[in-house]
């Protein structure tokens, strides 16, 4: 079986690996175009192109899918089967049509629920407990394909979205290859996505980040663990500005105001929200600064309690 895999970020390079340490003959990758980078803007592959160039396979990076050139080579490489990890661009009918068996994609939830750029974010945010991957037919629709196949995890109450990714990575390039023999051998069973049940996972913006502390304790601790790595949870800490990258939920307030400092000091930053719970700031990233634990930021940076 001959396969093309089209995908750009980290979090496609486990099932392009897989596809190679399985003997899966991969024709050619397809990633988005080097982008600029870093303070010298210099051109840096995409973490798919530098696995696929680790293996000699050929790398093909359109900037577009409309204009023909893509359907060209891809009839030329004449594959079987396209997978596709996110990869960051809609396909077009003619290449969902053109391969033998098909295009599959993986995708970072258990679907219909979270369809769309953000799922693991979103997952995290909205306080979900379980997630996972979904290994689907490619539709035109967004993410609405029949599925092939499913693996659920839970997600830990300490768990960030940037740990939760690459979890999700490793196990979408299992089921990837569990799932293959079955769509070879024609025995796979796909079944339709229930469309009631679908929700859509935004694109994340800074609009997300401020802090609101009258909200509870367990919806800002989501927060900050959904927004990890970008955009992050930011809130002023004495007049400092404030990325909040870990905390925990502790104890109750006894009926202080919500963003009250509740402690400073080398035991901890804790703060009062909403619903009368307390949330420990563990690490924090001042404006201009490096990611630090609480108390490193503290003893630069003495808060009163109030």
């Amino acid at each position: 079986m001959k396969i093309v895999f089209f995908g750009t970020p980290e979090f496609a390079v486990p099932a392009l690996q897989a596809l190679v340490d399985s003997g899966y003959e991969v024709a050619g990758v397809f990633t988005q175009p080097d982008k600029p980078k870093n303070r010298g803007m210099k051109l840096l592959p995409t973490p798919v192109k530098e696995c696929a160039c680790t293996h000699g396979i050929p790398v093909y990076q359109p900037r577009t899918l409309r204009d023909g050139e893509a359907l060209e080579l891809l009839r030329r490489l004449e594959p079987d089967l396209i997978v596709v990890a996110a990869y960051g661009k809609i396909f077009p009918r003619e290449i969902l049509e053109l391969p033998r068996l098909g295009c599959v994609n993986i995708h970072s939830s258990l679907l219909p629920k979270y369809r769309g750029a953000a799922p693991i974010n979103w997952a995290i945010l909205n306080g979900e407990e379980r997630t996972g991957v979904t290994l689907m037919y490619m539709a035109e629709g967004l993410d609405t394909g029949d599925m092939l196949a499913s693996a659920e995890t839970e997600i830990d109450l300490a768990e960030d979205a940037a740990q939760l990714h690459d979890r999700l990575a490793q196990m979408g390039a299992r089921l990837l290859t569990d799932t293959l023999p079955a769509l070879e051998n024609g025995t796979a069973r796909a079944v339709p996505q229930d469309d009631a049940g679908s929700c859509y996972a935004p694109m994340l913006s800074k609009e997300l980040s401020p802090i609101d502390w009258s909200r509870t304790a367990r919806q800002i601790h989501d927060q900050v663990r959904g927004l990890v790595p970008w955009p992050s949870a930011v809130t002023q800490l004495d007049g400092i500005r404030c990325k909040v990258l870990r905390t925990a939920i502790t104890g109750e307030t006894s009926g202080k105001a919500p963003g009250s400092i509740l402690q400073a000091d080398k035991r901890g930053l804790k703060v009062a929200c909403g619903d009368g719970r307390v949330l420990e700031l563990l690490e924090v990233q001042p404006d201009g600064k490096k990611r630090m634990a609480a108390s490193a930021f503290l003893a630069g940076h003495p808060i009163a309690v109030r």
